[in-house]
């Protein structure tokens, strides 16, 4: 076998085999403009795409998903949909029933809470199911609605949107609720909402891409399920002062590949742009 079917095999191992079944855990931290002091250092593990039934994840991974979130110490956790591998079967593969799923995530218990949103593929499989499903595992489920959560006195607002493709998201509606000036972080599925969200809203947190699932060198990531192509495929984007934060993900979709882009844990922090600053500037001394 020569060097070059040797490191295609290789490359196939790794992508089809190997790194589908890892997971990292992506440390972020965010400094937002306006951020009140007394929700500084917030940390919020965020998990999307489990798609629970799809190769390389079954109910143990999702444990072991819940182990390593909980050794992380989030104050709360955010779940952006995709529960389930999509339709009642997928090819060899069958989604596992959301109400196992939902039990095992249930299980999860930060000082704030859980909450969630739906994905396409939970709407594709029977959206209703995997709500009711997660409710009854003592998760809130948001669609189109907005909570308050408090912290040392400081009420923090989150902010949950319908999926994209398959409901109306409806930012607007959502944020109706909110005062102004409130600190908020909108959860959506679906990254390409972002355009929409308004400035007032301190953060975004979205998932659904995968990171593209394949990451090669000079090209990028040759498909990312966006219309705006590899602009929001992953990680902390900036536009005009707004924040969004797109997590990798954990499972796959269509192709059960992952190359250069390991199934993540996300854990966001969260700190005000005034104490980067101060950090800098005592740095620079």
């Amino acid at each position: 076998m020569g060097a070059v079917a040797v490191f295609v095999l290789a490359l196939l191992v790794w992508g089809f085999v190997i790194e589908p079944d890892r997971l990292v855990v992506h440390e972020a931290r965010l400094a937002l403009p306006r951020w009140p002091a007394e929700l500084a250092g917030l940390r919020i593990a965020v998990l999307a795409d489990v798609h629970a039934g799809a190769p390389h994840v079954d109910v143990d991974k999702v444990r072991r998903i819940v182990a390593i979130v909980e050794h992380t110490r989030p104050d709360l956790v955010v779940l952006l949909g995709d529960y389930v591998a999509g339709f009642r079967r997928t090819g060899l593969w069958g989604p596992i029933p959301p109400e196992d799923t939902a039990r095992v995530l249930g299980s999860l218990h930060p000082p704030l809470g859980v909450f969630a949103v739906l994905g396409n593929h939970d709407w594709w499989f029977d959206g209703a199911r995997v709500r009711d499903a997660l409710r009854a595992a003592g998760i809130v489920v948001l669609e189109n609605e907005a909570v308050p959560v408090t912290r040392d006195g400081e009420v923090l607002w989150l902010v949950g949107l319908a999926d994209l493709w398959t409901r109306w998201p409806d930012v607007a509606g959502a944020l109706r609720g909110v005062p102004d000036g409130a600190p908020a972080i909108v959860l959506s599925h679906n990254p390409d909402v972002f355009p929409e969200v308004p400035s007032r809203v301190a953060l975004t947190l979205a998932g659904h891409t995968h990171g593209g699932q394949v990451l090669l060198p000079l090209i990028g990531r040759p498909v990312v399920p966006s219309r705006y192509g590899q602009r929001y495929a992953a990680g902390h984007v900036v536009e005009d002062g707004r924040h969004l934060f797109v997590t990798t993900g954990i499972g796959t979709s269509v192709i059960p590949i992952r190359l250069g882009v390991p199934p993540e844990i996300a854990v966001v922090t969260i700190v005000g742009a005034d104490v980067t600053a101060r950090n800098a500037k005592a740095g620079s001394r």
